[in-house]
């Protein structure tokens, strides 16, 4: 059983691997949260194949066979040594992996020089993104997300009326729009000029599905011609 346990893991962790689970890398963290990914399911197949192939062995070793329908199992006080393992090891495993996660993810909150804000609200059912006024000038408003490539960015998230959850599938980041108060989370795109879907991840009502805008990530001197125009504009409104 160990033998045929320790080729299943082999061949489930290659198999979970070779999946592509996730869509195109759109931020610098979404390669921390894959590799993150790719380590809970090398930790976690082999348990599952290790749990699974007992569980079969038991029922099939120790089934009920004609005639044994009335008789009880042998009483059996139990095994301290192997409850003292079986407990250790996975208390163990999740400390470690709990650790990992908390450093990847104090990594992906740290602050970065040069951060651009942008105001996020949620409402039923769209997205309304905000960029803060400069030197003494008006908000830019806009329904569409513009963002410039390889630069860090904090989104400020906030609800008009119920729970939405701000999601861009390729920043590997999302985080819930709660109505009264901000949440934020941070990113830094990649240096691909792209568009990617923004979705509300957070049943909100009957609109839910069609609560889709685009992210656009552009080279930074695009970025910059599309906000000063939409200054411009602003300024005249």
């Amino acid at each position: 059983m160990l033998i045929i346990g320790a080729i299943a893991s082999a061949l489930g962790i290659a198999g979970a691997l070779a999946i592509d689970w996730f869509p195109k890398v759109g931020s610098t963290q979404a390669d921390d949260i894959d590799t993150l990914f790719d380590v809970l399911l090398i930790a976690s197949v082999p348990i599952f194949v290790l749990v699974q192939s007992i569980v079969l062995y038991c029922v099939w070793k120790f089934r009920m066979r004609p005639g044994d329908e009335l008789k009880d199992g042998p009483p059996i006080h139990g095994n301290t040594a192997l409850e003292v393992i079986w407990t250790t090891i996975p208390a163990l495993l999740l400390v470690g992996l709990c650790a990992y996660a908390y450093v990847v993810l104090g990594d992906m909150e740290e602050k970065e020089p040069n951060t651009m804000v942008v105001n996020v609200t949620g409402e039923q059912f769209t997205w309304t993104f905000q960029y803060p006024a400069e030197n003494g000038g008006k908000p830019v408003r806009t329904n569409q997300l513009y963002l410039p490539a390889g630069r860090p960015v904090k989104f400020n998230v906030r609800s008009k009326d119920v729970i939405h959850d701000f999601w861009v599938p390729e920043f590997r980041m999302k985080i819930d729009a709660v109505p009264g108060i901000t949440t934020e989370y941070r990113i830094t795109t990649t240096r691909d000029a792209r568009s990617y879907p923004v979705v509300c991840a957070e049943l909100c009502g009957l609109g839910h599905a069609t609560m889709r805008q685009t992210a656009h990530v552009l080279p930074e001197a695009e970025f910059e011609t599309w906000m000063q125009r939409k200054r411009a504009e602003a300024q005249n409104t």
